[in-house]
């Protein structure tokens, strides 16, 4: 028997068996209900989802590749308990996030419904620094400038203490859409940095090797610091000596330690590191390296007591520049990451979502203090 009906194209259907549409349309939302079930199940396998996010995300991702649509229904509570084994608590508490964030409307015993489809923006974001300084500023400077107006981010600072760096991630986590992170190269940073959804991570600034596919805009130091002072080998040669001031127990990366050493040996530069500058003991005729800028003012300033040029009686070399370091003094010869170019990129990464794995370029700006 075969039916008028050519509903969904059941025309073409089999002569044998009666269709109707409401058969149809039931088929339909059984095969919707699987696919947010799908999309909900995929994430089960990455680190740091616990079973509430994994409701949550799945959701969202159901949403963002058109699943449902704005005012479907979604799956039951006590439909979540019996196809995936989860507890009605955790159901309820992802639901309650969902109608928070705005992404899903409860309507009064008709169950949960789509509330938007618009999910593909992080409203929420959480950025984690090293401290408050210069660089940090200009990065949040950018940041912001290149960010939607909609998207609210809260900034967070570790000051390089792991036990800071881990009660902010305890605190965070579940509670943003998105993490940005520059994280301590310490032994406890990969196990702290599993708990947070790794596709939702952006590790910035300094890489530190996690489990997983994590996207990063990190710095490299070795190569860039060695290239650095090759560049500048004709001018420091004219110094005596070549002085690095690094604090032991500093954020200093190793691997400009590592690349000081090795110029010294391979352009036969005479050099030593020192653990700090004493104030008041700059000699003409030597060269010093700093990354600290309270060091580096100090010593400008007791150039200035002793009536020494800088650029011609003592030379400085600076890390990381910033608008003061190209006014003072004519200039402070520096090298430094394009924190600009970071902070936009790392706007472009909450915005679109999309995996990144980039190297920021290392400038080095050649001025009269060298």
């Amino acid at each position: 028997m075969k039916s008028s009906n050519s509903y969904l194209g059941q025309d073409s259907l089999p002569q044998d068996r009666i269709y109707s549409p409401n058969l149809v349309y039931l088929d339909l939302e059984n095969t919707t209900m699987k696919e947010i079930y799908d999309k909900i199940l995929e994430l089960e396998g990455i680190p740091g989802y616990s079973k509430h996010q994994q409701l949550v995300q799945g959701i969202i991702n159901a949403i963002d590749d058109k699943v449902v649509s704005k005012n479907d229904m979604l799956p039951s509570v006590n439909s979540m308990i019996k196809e995936l084994g989860v507890a009605r608590e955790t159901v309820a508490k992802a639901y309650r996030e969902l109608v928070s964030r705005g992404i899903v409307e409860s309507k009064n015993r008709m169950g949960y419904y789509v509330a938007t489809s618009d999910v593909n923006r992080p409203t929420q974001v959480a950025l984690v620094l090293f401290n408050h300084g210069s660089l940090q500023e200009v990065f949040l400077k950018y940041f912001r400038a290149h960010l939607p107006a909609e998207i609210h981010f809260d900034t967070f600072f570790h000051h390089n203490k792991i036990e800071n760096f881990e009660n902010i991630i305890q605190s965070i986590l579940g509670k943003y859409s998105m993490y940005i992170i520059t994280p301590i190269p310490h032994p406890k940073t990969r196990e702290i940095l599993r708990l947070l959804p790794i596709n939702k991570l952006l590790m910035i600034d300094r890489y530190e090797p996690i489990d997983g596919d994590f996207s990063h805009i990190t710095q490299e130091f070795e190569q860039t610091t060695y290239r650095a002072f090759a560049d500048l080998n004709d001018r420091i040669q004219r110094y005596d000596e070549l002085i690095f001031f690094h604090h032991v127990a500093s954020s200093t990366p190793i691997e400009i330690v590592k690349s000081f050493k090795r110029y010294l040996k391979d352009f036969k530069m005479k050099g030593s590191i020192r653990t700090e500058y004493i104030s008041g003991s700059v000699e003409k005729g030597k060269a010093y390296f700093t990354l600290q800028n309270i060091e580096l003012w100090t010593l400008i300033k007791d150039c200035k007591e002793k009536g020494l040029t800088i650029g011609k009686d003592v030379g400085i070399i600076s890390h990381n520049d910033d608008l003061i370091k190209e006014i003072v003094c004519d200039g402070i010869t520096t090298y430094s990451a394009d924190f600009a170019l970071l902070a936009q990129k790392a706007a472009d990464f909450v915005v679109n979502s999309e995996k990144i794995k980039e190297t920021i370029p290392t400038i080095l700006k050649i001025r009269n203090s060298l």
